[in-house]
């Protein structure tokens, strides 16, 4: 019997995933770092760490863990010890990927609603203490992770792969861990970036109406700049939390629909909707670590000029190492 065909798309999609998300990421990180998009300090800081988490995403989550562990059965990184590690900073790595979107959202939310705030929370060194401390929570949240799984197979003493504890997952105390991850990790989030992008769009369109009122209808208004700033940070802070829910909604329902803890131990028929609906979730999930470098590409002018000219540098540097090579 052939594998199933959600399997295979796996084999397919997450290879190339890896592929094209390690090389925007780390593109993305490289160009942020340089200062030179015009972006504040401290919107510069969260979307450096919003790239950094989404590269440990693609390398650890999908690479380490869905490829080489997948691939590779009884490889190094099969043993129990080192699955358990790999497991725990896959749930650290998406804590971070989704609590750094929350927290840059937060920041636009302060920018936009509470001025007076705004001089003393939105700093590069606010930033960087939001940043440290959700990077030390989630480390400390997901300790528990480490002794959720067991051995999937014991061969001549060794133990080898991880699967999901019965015994654990069906105790009182790994059924309430089950639904509070679920809960910090997509329900929370999700409500939070709804409400603070609904009160920050909300405040950026009554002001963009007492400025339209105040400056009549003179056509001053087409170049008015500050008009323009407010209009691309709705477009900007949209698409990046908007994008965010679209990608991880699947996983989000069906986890809560199915109550699987980890559906890549499912002892279950991998052809069941439910598998399959959570595994299509999380390929989405996946792709969410690509979106921002491509949004930054489609809403940010000054981006867009950085990555032409470290590509017309690469592709200069390319032809001086062929010429010098001939």
């Amino acid at each position: 019997m052939g594998k199933p065909a959600i399997l295979l798309m796996k084999d397919i999609y997450y290879p190339i995933v890896a592929t094209v998300g390690v090389l925007v990421n780390l593109v993305t990180i490289m160009i942020l770092s340089r200062r030179n998009c015009g972006l504040s300090k401290c919107i510069s800081v969260y979307m450096v760490a919003m790239a950094t988490a989404d590269l440990l995403v693609l390398i650890i989550n999908v690479i380490l863990y869905h490829i080489f562990n997948y691939q590779f059965p009884f490889s190094f990184l099969s043993y129990t010890p080192v699955c358990r590690i790999i497991l725990y900073m896959t749930t650290i790595n998406f804590d971070l990927s989704v609590w750094f979107t929350v927290s840059f959202t937060f920041d636009r939310f302060v920018a936009v609603c509470f001025q007076k705030f705004k001089t003393r929370y939105c700093t590069e060194r606010t930033a960087g203490v939001v940043i440290t401390v959700f990077c030390l929570l989630s480390f400390l949240k997901n300790i528990l992770f480490l002794f959720a799984f067991e051995p999937q197979q014991i061969i001549n003493k060794v133990q080898w792969g991880c699967r999901a504890s019965v015994e654990f997952f069906s105790s009182p105390l790994g059924a309430a861990w089950v639904w509070f991850h679920s809960v910090w990790l997509v329900w929370l989030p999700f409500t939070l970036i709804v409400l603070f992008n609904c009160s920050s769009i909300g405040r950026i369109l009554v002001a963009n109406r007492t400025r339209r009122k105040l400056r009549g209808n003179r056509s001053e208004n087409r170049s008015d700049s500050e008009m323009e700033n407010r209009r691309k940070s709705i477009i900007l802070l949209f698409t990046v939390s908007g994008c965010f829910i679209l990608l991880w909604l699947t996983v989000a329902v069906s986890f809560v629909a199915t109550r699987l803890p980890k559906t890549n131990n499912y002892r279950g028929d991998r052809t069941a909707p439910g598998y399959i609906a959570y595994e299509t979730g999380t390929c989405l999930k996946f792709l969410s670590c690509i979106q921002n470098p491509c949004i930054y590409v489609a809403t940010q002018r000054k981006f867009r000029e950085e990555l032409k000219n470290g590509l017309k540098s690469l592709w200069a540097l390319i032809l001086r190492f062929v010429v010098k090579c001939g």
